[in-house]
C-alpha cells in the first residue's frame, strides 16, 4: 500500500509531510492501518463509511499537529480520497466505433466467354466498394467471384508476383493482377485507366478456355523446344556434388533467371502476334540466353545453331513493347540482341 504512485502512499506522504516526523511512531502505524481499511472500503465503493473513517482519521491527525500544518494534512487527504469506484474500474480496450465511410465504387468491366454457352464474347460490369477491398486487382476480382459471381473464372496461385498465373491485360496492359494496383498514385495513370471503370481481358492474341484463362500450350511447348536444363557431354564425375562457376560467371545470369514465364512479354509483341507458331517470342528467346550464357552448359554451340531461323529468332524487330511491360522489370529484348550478336560473331 505504500509503493510509490498508490494512493495510501500519497496519503501517508502527505501526514508525513505535514507533520514533518514529529508524530510518533505508534500513532504512525495506527493511522496507516486505517488508511489501509479507508481504500479497500473505496475500492469496494462504499463512499459514505469511507468519508466517515476519513474524518476520524483526519480528526486523530489533527490532535497532534498544530493547526495550521491539520488544515493542510485535510486537504491532502481528501484530494488523495477523491478517487472514485469509477475511476478505479478497467477502462474498455474496445475502440470506437468507427464513423461509417463514404462508398469508394470502382467498376471493372471484364471480359466473359463461357464455350459451353453458344454465345459471343461479352462484358459483365461488376461494382466493388474498394473501402472493402484490398488495394490489388487480384483482390478485386476474388471478391466479385466470392460474393457476386462465382462462375468467373481466372488463374491464381501466389499472390506474390512470383508464379505468374494470373497474367491479364488490365487497362490496356499485359502484367500481373497481384501486383496491380486499382488505384493508380500518378494522375496521368488516373487518367490512363479511365476514372471509375477498369477494363480486365485475358492475354491477347491468345485462344481463350474460359473468361480470363487464355491457353498456355503453345507457349509451354515452345519453352520446351529450347531444352531448359543444364546440358555436359560427360556429367558429373565420381562423387561430384555439384556443377561449380566463378561469381562472375554466375552474375551473367542476373536479370534473366528471374522470368516467371508469365507470358506477359511475349503476347505483348506484335511479331509474335503474327507468327506466335514460329516465332519463339521474347520470354523463351530470353531463357534460351539463359542457357547460352551458363558458364556450366557444355552446349553453346547447338543451342545457337538451332536458333539461327528467321522466324525462331529474326521475326524480332526490337519493338520493345516486351520489355516495357514486363511484371519483373526484365529486358527480354536485350538478351535477343545478344544471341544476334554472337551469332553474327560465328
Amino acid at each position: 500500500c505504500t509503493s510509490s504512485g498508490s494512493l495510501c502512499g500519497l496519503i501517508i506522504d502527505g501526514i508525513n509531510e505535514t507533520i514533518g516526523g514529529e508524530v510518533k511512531r505508534s500513532t504512525l502505524v495506527i493511522d496507516r492501518r486505517l488508511l489501509e481499511y479507508i481504500i479497500y472500503q473505496t475500492m469496494l465503493g462504499f463512499n459514505s463509511l469511507t468519508a466517515a473513517v476519513a474524518r476520524s482519521t483526519i480528526g486523530a491527525v489533527s490532535n497532534a499537529s498544530s493547526s495550521a500544518s491539520s488544515s493542510r494534512t485535510t486537504g491532502l487527504l481528501f484530494r488523495a480520497l477523491s478517487t472514485t469506484t469509477e475511476s478505479l474500474k478497467v477502462k474498455s480496450t474496445t475502440p470506437p466505433p468507427v464513423a461509417s465511410q463514404e462508398e469508394r465504387i470502382k467498376y471493372f468491366k471484364i471480359y466473359r466467354w463461357d464455350p459451353d454457352h453458344r454465345q459471343k464474347p461479352y462484358l459483365s460490369t461488376y461494382p466493388v466498394d474498394l473501402n472493402d477491398c484490398g488495394p490489388m486487382v487480384l483482390d478485386a476480382l476474388i471478391k466479385i467471384k466470392s460474393e457476386q459471381d462465382p462462375t468467373l473464372t481466372f488463374r491464381r496461385s501466389c499472390r506474390e508476383g512470383i508464379c505468374g498465373s494470373c497474367a491479364m491485360n488490365i487497362n490496356g496492359r499485359n502484367t500481373l493482377a497481384c501486383l496491380c494496383y486499382i488505384d493508380p498514385k500518378e494522375e496521368d495513370e488516373k487518367k490512363a485507366a479511365g476514372g471509375d471503370v477498369m477494363k480486365i481481358y485475358p492475354l491477347p492474341h491468345m485462344y481463350v478456355i474460359k473468361d480470363l484463362v487464355p491457353d498456355m500450350g503453345n507457349f509451354y511447348e515452345q519453352y520446351r523446344s529450347i531444352e531448359p536444363w543444364l546440358q555436359t557431354k560427360d556429367g558429373k564425375s565420381e562423387g561430384q556434388a555439384e556443377f561449380l562457376q566463378t561469381r562472375e560467371d554466375r552474375a551473367k545470369l542476373d536479370g534473366m533467371y528471374e522470368c516467371i514465364l508469365c507470358a506477359c512479354c511475349s503476347t505483348a509483341c506484335p511479331s509474335y502476334w503474327w507468327n506466335a507458331d514460329k516465332y519463339l517470342g521474347p520470354a523463351v528467346l530470353m531463357q534460351a540466353y539463359r542457357w547460352i550464357e551458363d558458364s556450366r552448359d557444355e552446349f553453346q554451340d547447338k543451342r545457337l545453331a538451332e536458333l539461327d531461323d528467321a522466324f525462331k529468332l529474326y521475326r524480332c524487330h526490337t519493338i520493345m513493347n516486351c520489355t516495357k511491360v514486363c511484371p519483373k522489370h526484365l529486358n527480354p529484348g536485350k538478351a535477343i540482341a545478344h544471341i544476334k550478336k554472337k551469332l553474327a560473331e560465328k
